[in-house]
């Protein structure tokens, strides 16, 4: 065995009580072996930041996956030393080269693992220097403390089936409002922290109707709100917004980034297609209430129901909504698999929060999946009647073709199809008999190993013996009760919409480079209550808003700003800026241009002229050429704006909408001078500003200062202050005297858009109060949800 530093004799006398006292004693020698600086870190200080029970799923498994598992991990090609940390079994092993145990479970001093950590000789120090890997002092005393208190290992957390725990204690007893309220204050509580007051009404109704419809609420809803003064008022509230269309659309919003909805095939021709029906089912399921189970099982299964639906069958184009190839010279069996793979991808990612895809070539280097466990997931989705390459223009099979007599009587949801035509629905369909699914070596197309059958990850649990080897049976084992994955996932995507950020950060990856859960008694609570609800997608979402922790004040206090920035202790209430669709639909609304109509055809808004023949490539087909809608298309909401995929609506990808080319679980949130200036100059944008500007001098009253202040808490939900009022104010006389001296530029400003100019206003003052009601666009409360 190496020549290891030696520890005191007397570590080993020490009982479980006196760890403090070992890890005080070995502190020293961690901090000789680390790196950063000594004048922050002293013995003492390392053992106060250490927990009293080190966490193996919550304190160490995360370093070790972080540090260890390139190496020593789960990818068997890339192992060294055939040694692995991953399993109980692999790090508990005597080690092949004689140096006895890595780990010693309460034994410190026969643990070659802790040695190797705290070396200072570069030939023996793990992680190698060569890796450009570090522990800290903390790490490496967790590590320490760890082995010391028994090495207890665990399953990963999310793949223990959730379990509903009894409340946790709290002691302000008139705070919580439901279950969630619990969990948030006793994790407050711990952190010697105390949650904010609630908010005003008036910012809970905004940050509501936002929440559950996608728009702001009118001047008329926020009146009526402050003077409803009865107890039920605001569940009153909650019950009404999520009776309605916009709720719907709300939800079906989210779940199309999901889905990588598109009205474009993708690729270098970049066809047209014709998936908007599909999207119409979304809208309508959600408008039902469809529980959650259901929903997953017609999208992923409806074609294999018995005596399938219309309905059912059209919902399977979830899987249809991957990108298609019509490029010619490409190999048609080479996409075909490209096309499964997405599929694979795309339900294990949306419904188990795991990157199979990262398993696709080897072995996952970091979760317990084999390439093994990827392509028998992979054959669930193998047998589709489908081509690799489609002609030019072709529908790609396979197709469900219905009358549009029939469309009505059974489709009835389904808009903008004339009785007199018939219409091609792209579903899913397997063949006969099955197609043998394969390994692919190194993921190669072509490059066949050993034949799967279809099966599930063995690291989750088994499949059901009475379900078929089909896509059917994927899902009765998503939602059989002891998968640990499918509900967690999905309420930590509904709690995302709510709070910015889900109880787990990583929505997309529940595995071990995931973020940890922050509540996870909570995540579980909300878990098995969505079960037990029968999978109402409404009451989680009731039961989200209707908490104490959810109306609570957005503003953050100082010592919150420097203890929880990112407000993941939840001490107040959610803060982000609105997605792309709201901060275009609620210029819509305000202004009075919106188009409520629910479901049909994608429309085409403005755009900048040429952008899509500049960059259109070979065919293009119907899509070479951008055709501007007119009339009351150019302001339908935002969900139903086409989606050409290599050339996405550009004033939504400012503000981070994904190209839709696969599976996106989590927005990214970016901040740029482009979305002010989209904000300002946007074509739909000034429009709504002059509209606005019509509806302050119509409505607003007499006054300058009424009608900004009628523009003002139209938009923002709230009245201005003395000193913003000034401000606009001092604007709005600026911009007045400029118009009165330039006319033409004022007439300019106000042609802007297809929404016919009202020649009956004096146009100096139009302009000026059009720019007032940029500004106020403009504000950062504007596109923020507070």
């Amino acid at each position: 065995m190496a020549k290891h530093k030696q520890i005191p004799i007397w570590i080993k006398f020490l009982t479980t009580a006196g760890v403090a006292t070992l890890i005080i004693g070995l502190s020293a020698t961690i901090l000789e072996s680390c790196s950063e600086s000594k004048a922050n870190s002293s013995p003492s200080t390392i053992v106060n930041a250490l927990p009293d029970s080190v966490d193996f799923n919550f304190h160490i498994r995360p370093i070790l996956s972080d540090r260890c598992y390139t190496c020593h991990g789960p990818d068997a090609n890339k192992r060294e030393a055939n040694f692995r940390l991953d399993t109980e079994e692999g790090a508990m092993a005597a080690l092949e080269d004689g140096r006895g145990f890595a780990i010693v479970p309460g034994k410190l001093e026969s643990s070659e693992l802790y040695h190797r950590i705290i070396s200072q000789d570069t030939t023996e120090v793990m992680p190698p220097p060569e890796t450009n890997l570090t522990l800290t002092s903390h790490e490496k005393a967790l590590i320490a403390k760890w082995i010391t208190q028994g090495a207890k290992w665990k399953t990963h957390w999310s793949f223990i089936p959730p379990q509903k725990s009894a409340l946790p204690p709290v002691t302000i007893h008139d705070w919580p409002r439901n279950e969630i309220d619990y969990f948030v204050l006793n994790r407050l509580e711990r952190e010697k922290l105390t949650p904010a007051g609630e908010a005003d009404k008036a910012t809970l109704i905004r940050r509501l109707s936002f929440d559950l419809r996608g728009l702001p609420p009118t001047l008329e809803e926020i009146d009526a709100f402050i003077a409803d003064e009865t107890e039920g008022a605001y569940e009153a509230l909650v019950d009404r917004l999520m009776d309605t269309d916009a709720y719907a659309e709300r939800m079906a919003t989210e779940w199309l980034d999901v889905s990588r909805y598109a009205d474009s095939h993708g690729y270098q021709d970049d066809l047209e297609r014709f998936m908007w029906p599909w999207r119409d089912w979304v809208i309508h399921a959600f408008r039902q209430n469809m529980p959650y189970d259901q929903f997953i099982k017609w999208q992923l299964a409806g074609d294999l129901l018995p005596n399938p639906t219309h309905e059912q069958i059209l919902a399977t184009g979830f899987n249809r909504n991957h990108m298609i190839n019509q490029e010619g010279g490409i190999i048609p069996e080479e996409y075909r698999v490209e096309y499964v793979a997405d599929r694979t991808i795309t339900t294990s990612m949306s419904l188990l929060g795991l990157t199979l895809e990262c398993a696709r070539c080897h072995d996952h280097k970091y979760d317990p999946i084999l390439q093994k466990d990827f392509y028998q997931f992979f054959a669930f989705f193998n047998s589709v009647e489908e081509k690799g390459q489609i002609d030019y223009g072709e529908i790609p099979g396979p197709v469900m073709e219905l009358d549009g007599k029939t469309i009505k009587e059974t489709l009835a949801f389904v808009k903008d199809i004339p009785e007199d035509t018939t219409f091609k629905f792209m579903v899913m369909e397997d063949m006969d008999t099955s197609r043998q699914a394969y390994v692919l070596i190194r993921g190669g197309y072509d490059n066949h190993g050993e034949p799967v059958e279809p099966g599930t990850p063995a690291a989750l649990p088994p499949f059901p013996e009475e379900a078929p080897k089909n896509r059917l049976g994927l899902v009765q084992w998503l939602t059989q009760p002891n998968n640990p994955l499918t509900s967690r996932v999905a309420v930590n995507r509904y709690w995302q919409m709510h709070f910015g950020k889900g109880i787990v950060g990583t929505p997309d990856d529940f595995g071990n480079q995931g973020s940890l859960p922050t509540h996870p008694a909570l995540l579980d609570w909300l878990a098995t209550y969505f079960v037990a609800s029968g999978w109402d997608i409404q009451a989680l979402h009731k039961k989200i808003v209707m908490s104490a922790t959810y109306c609570q004040d957005s503003r953050p206090r100082k010592e919150l700003q420097e203890r929880d920035p990112r407000n993941e202790l939840l001490a107040r209430g959610p803060r982000h800026r609105l997605a792309a669709e709201m901060i275009r639909d609620q210029a819509l609304a305000v202004s009075g241009l919106l188009n409520d109509k629910v479901g049909g055809r994608s429309v085409k808004p403005y755009q900048p002229k040429g952008l899509w023949a500049g960059v259109t490539g070979g065919g293009g087909g119907s899509l070479a050429k951008y055709v501007q809608d007119e009339n009351d298309k150019l302001y339908r909401k935002s969900m139903y704006t086409f989606w050409k995929r290599t050339v996405p609506p550009p004033s939504m990808m400012m503000f981070d909408t994904p190209e839709r080319n696969r599976c996106t679980l989590k927005r990214q949130a970016t901040s740029t001078p482009l979305q002010a200036l989209v904000l300002l100059n946007d074509p739909q944008f000034v429009e709504a500003s002059r509209l606005l500007a019509y509806r302050m001098i119509a409505d607003g009253g007499e006054s300058v200062e009424a009608r900004i202040g009628f523009a003002f808490r139209t938009v923002t939900g709230r009245s201005p202050g003395v000193d913003e009022m000034r401000l606009l104010r001092l604007y709005f006389d600026k911009q007045y005297a400029r118009f009165q001296a330039d006319e033409q530029g004022a007439e300019e400003l106000l042609e802007v858009g297809e929404y016919p100019h009202d020649a009956c206003l004096e146009t100096a003052e139009a302009a000026a109060y059009t720019l007032v009601a940029s500004s106020i666009f403009n504000l950062n409360e504007t596109v923020t949800k507070s």
